[in-house]
């Protein structure tokens, strides 16, 4: 009898309104106050499962109107619940990004049914959370081809190929979602001799299916396998016709495309954006604004596609013309000025449309991010990405590359590994783009045991992520390291490209692995089919350069199939400075200045070889070319990051705040590395001045300065890293050795062309650099 009276009046305005009245006029639903006089005025009378769907119901109309405590007030107020009532609000919790009190939720039901299994794993997927996904599903007491699919989608969405594949092998049950989402998989990462395996088992195919393997060979540019698809498909669409048009057009068959175009049996408006897109893509905005022009009807891509043709060719000013000409503007149109002005150095401009936009979506802040990177404007680029996390908006895999890549070329370590943890908070560092970023910014910022773990983590390692370690590697000095790495990343099963033996070749040279470079370099045509390009030849040229075998550097420049370029010479005159060979040297100095007159370094280079010598006349007339020619030498700095800020010296500073202190402690440590035996190396000095006042220009360059400010502000026992953005000295480099020994310290210092790891008197260079 009490139970009765509790449910009193509960569910009589279901009598006063039929189920139709319900949905079209959503004002008929009762509200809290009305529901509670009824349950206190109305006669009970039993519940039945009618009722119960009533309830359920009004729970989903409430949910997807976002009123999440309304939805939640009528489900605290049924006196009987099915297994649909808690799936209606779980659904509505995670329609409504409530991952937290749909978790919750689902762990309390009494009873779950299949799908309120299938509903949780799918918002699992949806969150990110790959790993609570797969607890859930390997708990599922039966599972049908909805979980299946779920986990597949899931892995698939995270990059994770190899592991959707054993899901989908394990599926006892296929339908065709489960086919096409593995197709879509290997199609979207590139795998396609994977996905025709997959599609020419099967011979059912969907048209969707059809068109997303001819998509995917277009992508890559496969424009004969595409082809070859195009006309094998049954019952061609107007998505074949685009995609196949688009094919054509963006890889510079122009004349194919329009003849396909004409041949189209509907040319809508994707039809003509397709050919504004592919003139755009070759160059030919002018072509592309008159078939813009010609277009019966236009919508936002046909707009967008041509005011990104005026922004690739920097005319931002007929970009910004048409983007005040559009009759309506989405968030796409105002990213892509964003990213123009950005790109063209117009940063104000930049800024004042991402100020102005009415609606920011995370691409919107990446490229404003990347666009402060870019223009060197490093620390305001990570305070936008603090700010964009302050504002609510979710942060994505291309705001975590950009931040990451900030980091990685100011060498903010910390703020990096700060931002590492928060990309695990969101589940992104198994992926391969996040962690690829996360990756170059550890091997940038001289955490190459880190950058190890990291590489380590990404669950689906691409041919990025395995070129980056060997590079990071070898950069780092750890040549032997960057050749295992080579040799695990063949044994994978990856095969290498241009850049990877690139890599490969750099380790050789910086580890002085002579014998090893060649037989890569003069092998990795037959067994990789790579054929040798410029960046190739620079590095044997390096190798051979830097082991002293000047005459075999300059045969094989001679014999290379093309004309080398600055950076060819650049190495051989670095060699000729290593080894003190002026002649040769001159020689190349001279071939470079024809190639770029305004390459500051290799006058820079020439100079600190004529000064070696003592020909001092030689150093005047370089510095009067220089002036002649409008080349202006980059001043050398040298900076570190100590808690979160970033300390920045120049040769000789006088404005950070605690020199006095950091000048005392030099000279102390001077005082200390000449009883260990260190002597200047005044033949550096490019002014002809007596020996004293050389000793005294050497002591206070600005990696010295660094380094001293690091071992007095960071803690024993950490690293101590420091960035230079030119060429380390030689004094310095003999210093710092000294310096390492005499405190204890392990100091990392980047310059310009590699990495060195000072630990106990010794280079990681092993003084070969």
């Amino acid at each position: 009898m009490l139970k009765l009276k509790a449910m009193r009046g509960r569910y009589r305005w279901r009598q006063l309104h039929s189920i139709k009245e319900l949905r079209t006029n959503p004002n008929s639903y009762p509200s809290k106050k009305t529901l509670t006089q009824r349950r206190q005025n109305d006669k009970p009378r039993p519940v039945g499962d009618s009722d119960i769907k009533q309830w359920n119901m009004t729970i989903s109309y409430y949910m997807r109107n976002s009123q999440l405590d309304s939805a939640l007030h009528f489900f605290n107020l049924m006196p009987r619940r099915s297994s649909v009532s808690y799936n209606a609000m779980i659904s509505g919790y995670l329609m409504n990004g409530r991952f937290d009190l749909a978790r919750n939720l689902f762990d309390e039901m009494p009873e779950r049914d299949l799908v309120s299994w299938n509903v949780m794993i799918s918002g699992c997927v949806r969150n990110n959370n790959l790993a609570a996904a797969r607890e859930l599903f390997e708990e599922m007491p039966e599972r049908d081809v909805v979980s299946w699919n779920a986990m597949l989608s899931g892995y698939a969405q995270n990059g994770c190929i190899d592991e959707a594949r054993k899901i989908f092998d394990r599926m006892p049950c296929k339908n065709s979602i489960s086919w096409n989402a593995l197709l879509a998989t290997y199609v979207q990462n590139g795998r396609m001799e994977e996905a025709c395996r997959l599609f020419e088992s099967k011979l059912d195919w969907d048209l969707v299916s059809w068109n997303c393997l001819m998509g995917g060979f277009v992508k890559k540019k496969m424009l004969v396998d595409a082809r070859k698809v195009f006309d094998r498909i049954p019952l061609r669409d107007k998505i074949s016709w685009n995609t196949i048009i688009t094919g054509y057009a963006q890889n510079g068959e122009i004349e194919e495309a329009r003849r396909l175009f004409n041949e189209s049996p509907v040319q809508d408006v994707f039809t003509w954006t397709a050919m504004v897109s592919g003139f755009v893509q070759n160059g030919l905005v002018d072509e592309a604004r008159e078939t813009f022009e010609q277009m019966p009807q236009k919508n936002a891509v046909s707009w967008n596609a041509m005011i990104a043709g005026y922004v690739q060719c920097k005319r931002m000013d007929m970009a910004r013309k048409l983007f005040d000409k559009m009759p309506f503007r989405d968030v796409t149109t105002w990213n892509t000025m964003i990213t123009g002005y950005a790109q063209s150095g117009e940063i104000a401009h930049a800024r004042d449309f991402f100020d102005r936009m009415p609606r920011r979506d995370p691409v919107s802040w990446a490229a404003m991010i990347a666009g402060y990177a870019q223009s060197g404007y490093s620390e305001e680029a990570l305070r936008l990405f603090v700010d964009m996390k302050r504002d609510g908006e979710r942060l994505n895999r291309s705001s975590f590359a950009c931040a990451l890549s900030t980091c990685a070329h100011i060498a903010a370590l910390e703020l990096g590994m700060q931002l590492h943890g928060r990309l695990v908070k969101a589940g992104y560092e198994s992926g391969s783009f996040a962690g690829n970023a996360l990756l170059l910014m550890y091997c940038k910022c001289g955490g190459i045991e880190e950058a190890c773990s990291a590489f380590v983590e990404i669950m689906e390692k691409d041919i990025v992520s395995w070129n980056t370690m060997i590079a990071g590697y070898a950069r780092h000095g750890f040549g032997k390291e960057a050749l295992k790495i080579f040799e695990s990343m063949k044994a994978a099963g990856v095969k290498p490209n241009d850049t990877t033996m690139v890599g490969v070749l750099s380790a050789c040279s910086h580890a002085g692995l002579v014998d090893r470079g060649m037989e890569y370099f003069y092998s990795m045509n037959q067994d990789y089919g790579i054929k040798a390009n410029s960046r190739h030849y620079t590095c044997m040229v390096d190798l051979l350069g830097r082991a002293g075998r000047l005459d075999e550097a300059q045969k094989l420049i001679r014999n290379m199939p093309f004309e080398p370029d600055a950076a060819t010479w650049g190495a051989l005159l670095g060699a000729s400075r290593i080894h003190g060979n002026t002649r040769l040297a001159e020689m190349a100095a001279e071939l470079i200045f024809e190639m770029e007159p305004e390459n500051a370094g290799m006058y820079v280079l020439l100079s600190n070889l004529y000064a070696a010598s003592g020909r001092w006349a030689d150093v005047s007339k370089m510095r009067l070319k220089m002036r002649d020619t409008g080349v202006k030498k980059v001043p050398g700095c040298s900076w570190l990051e100590v808690q979160n800020k970033i300390h920045t010296f120049s040769v000789g500073d006088s404005c950070h705040p605690d020199r006095d202190k950091i000048y005392a402690y030099l000279e102390e440590l001077d005082l200390k590395m000449k009883r260990e035996g260190y002597v200047s190396s005044i033949k550096l000095i490019l002014h002809d001045v007596d020996e004293e006042e050389k000793e005294h220009m050497l002591k206070y360059h600005s990696e010295k300065l660094a380094v001293a400010y690091g071992i007095l502000s960071i803690p024993a026992g950490r690293p101590i890293r420091v960035i230079k953005n030119l060429r380390v000295c030689e004094d310095c480099h003999n210093a710092i050795k000294y310096i390492s020994k005499i405190v204890g310290r392990l100091i990392i210092l980047r310059d310009s062309n590699r990495f060195h790891h000072f630990r106990e008197g010794s280079c990681s260079c092993g003084d070969y650099w």
